[in-house]
Parts: C-alpha cells; sequence; structure tokens
C-alpha cells in the first residue's frame, strides 16, 4: 500500500498547482488560446497536460501550505506572471486591430462595426480582417507553440520562489504597452497618407467644380481608395507582422531579466 506523508503532500500540490496557475493565467489572456470562443473545457486541460509536462522538470518547491497566506501570495503571484506574460502578446493583435481601427475610420466605414468576442465589445470591419489575418499568420509560423515554450522557459528564468518577490519585470510590461499605439499608426500610415490624398484632391476638384456633389461622390471613392489600399499593402504587411510576433516572444523571454531593453519594435 502506498503512502505519503502531510509533508509530501503538500509538495506534491505545490509542485503541480503553481505551475498551473502560471500557465492558465497565460491562456487566459493570450491570444488565440484566450479568445471567448475557445470552451473554457479546452483551456483547463490544456493548461493541465502542460502542467503535467512541466511539473517533472522542476526544481523541488517548498513544503509551503498552498491555503496559508504566504501560499495564496505565491499562486497570485504565478497568475500574474502568466497574465503578463499573455498580455505582450494580447498587445500585438491589440496594435493591430487598432490599425484598422483608424483605417476604417479614415475610409468612412465607421458605421460598419461587428461584435468581437475578444473584446466584448465593438470592432470595425476592417480591423476584424487585419486580427484575423494575423490570427492565420500565427498559426502558420507556429507563434503559438514557440509561446508556449517561452512559457516552459520561464520557468527557469523566472523560478517560482516563496518569497515576496515574483522576479516579473513590470517596468518592461508598462513599457511594451506602448506599441498598441506606435505600431498601429505604423501600420496604418499607407492607408491614411493615401486616404489624405484623395480627400486633398477631392476638394480641390470642389472648389473647381462647385455644381458636384462632394457627399454624392466623395463617400465611394474614399471607401474605394482605401480597398484599393488594403489590398496593395496586405502582402507587404507579413514582414512587420512577423517582426512583432518575434518582437513579443523576446518580450516574454526577457520578463525575467533586469537589464534594460531596445525598443522592441523592428521596422
Amino acid at each position: 500500500m502506498i503512502s505519503f506523508s502531510s509533508n509530501e503532500l503538500i509538495a506534491l500540490i505545490n509542485s503541480f498547482i503553481w505551475p498551473l496557475t502560471r500557465i492558465l493565467g497565460l491562456i487566459a489572456v493570450a491570444p488565440p488560446f484566450g479568445n471567448n470562443t475557445v470552451p473554457v473545457q479546452i483551456k483547463i486541460s490544456l493548461g493541465v497536460v502542460l502542467a503535467l509536462i512541466v511539473t517533472p522538470t522542476l526544481p523541488t518547491i517548498s513544503n509551503l501550505d498552498p491555503i496559508s497566506l504566504n501560499g495564496i501570495l505565491v499562486l497570485a503571484q504565478q497568475l500574474i506572471i502568466g497574465v503578463g506574460m499573455g498580455f505582450v502578446m494580447r498587445v500585438v493583435f491589440s496594435s493591430i486591430e487598432l490599425a484598422g481601427e483608424v483605417s476604417g475610420l479614415t475610409m468612412g466605414l465607421g458605421f460598419a462595426t461587428f461584435f468581437d468576442p475578444q473584446t466584448q465589445g465593438r470592432s470595425s470591419a476592417i480591423a476584424q480582417f487585419l486580427v484575423l489575418t494575423s490570427t492565420l499568420l500565427m498559426l502558420t509560423m507556429n507563434v503559438h507553440l514557440t509561446m508556449l515554450a517561452a512559457l516552459v522557459e520561464s520557468f527557469h528564468t523566472i523560478p517560482i520562489a516563496t518569497t515576496y518577490q515574483s522576479g516579473l519585470n513590470y517596468q518592461k510590461l508598462a513599457i511594451w504597452g506602448e506599441q498598441i499605439f506606435s505600431v498601429g499608426m505604423h501600420l496604418s500610415l499607407p492607408i491614411v497618407a493615401a486616404l489624405l490624398v484623395a480627400n486633398v484632391a477631392l476638394g480641390i476638384l470642389t472648389r473647381a467644380a462647385p455644381q458636384l456633389n462632394l457627399f454624392g461622390i466623395g463617400f465611394p471613392i474614399t471607401i474605394g481608395v482605401g480597398f484599393l489600399m488594403v489590398a496593395l499593402i496586405m502582402p507587404y504587411l507579413l514582414l512587420p507582422i512577423q517582426n512583432l510576433f518575434q518582437s513579443a516572444i523576446e518580450m516574454m523571454q526577457s520578463l525575467g531579466q533586469t537589464a534594460p531593453l531596445p525598443l522592441p519594435v523592428k521596422r
């Protein structure tokens, strides 16, 4: 008959619960796992399988009571680390969605909105198209597998500790958040510039021929130029999005470091 002492049972629970918490934190936030269309049962099952694989490779964890105050604090630390790593990849898709929002509003498609299950809010048609395209690129380039590999590696760069220092660099997370605005504006800049030229041309045409109905011809021309620019720049978006994914993976791998990094976005 197999028997366990109380200390051995606590160590066994800790060695599984704390890695599982970090893994579930990333799965709950990071695309495409964090999408609300993915069933909760699938998310939990994936987290349990990953925890069973990772747990035997981790060093011995202290026999800290998991239901004590310190045990709950360690549990919260692991959840924060997992959510922080998932936040890095979430920023990538938020920046792409911002690029689509800016492009759609400039084209005059502010009324063409859809329900976004990821953010539980409104999203424009162009933003949804760019996000779905980026998700397909992510799956095609196996970025989701690289992200899970970076999560497993984080157990060695940011080990599970029973102290109050989680080892996560929160300053890097805050700096990485600014990429939502910079990357979003850079990706939408070609479309916005082309529409600006089209609007200036329409303004000159209206001044030259006042009898033309600007609202009658301007709206379809603006939408047509916008869709034409979207079609033209799509082949050139592969490299920027690929570099953005690579920068996100590098950021996830460096969250346990304290040395400052250069700007993560490659252009």
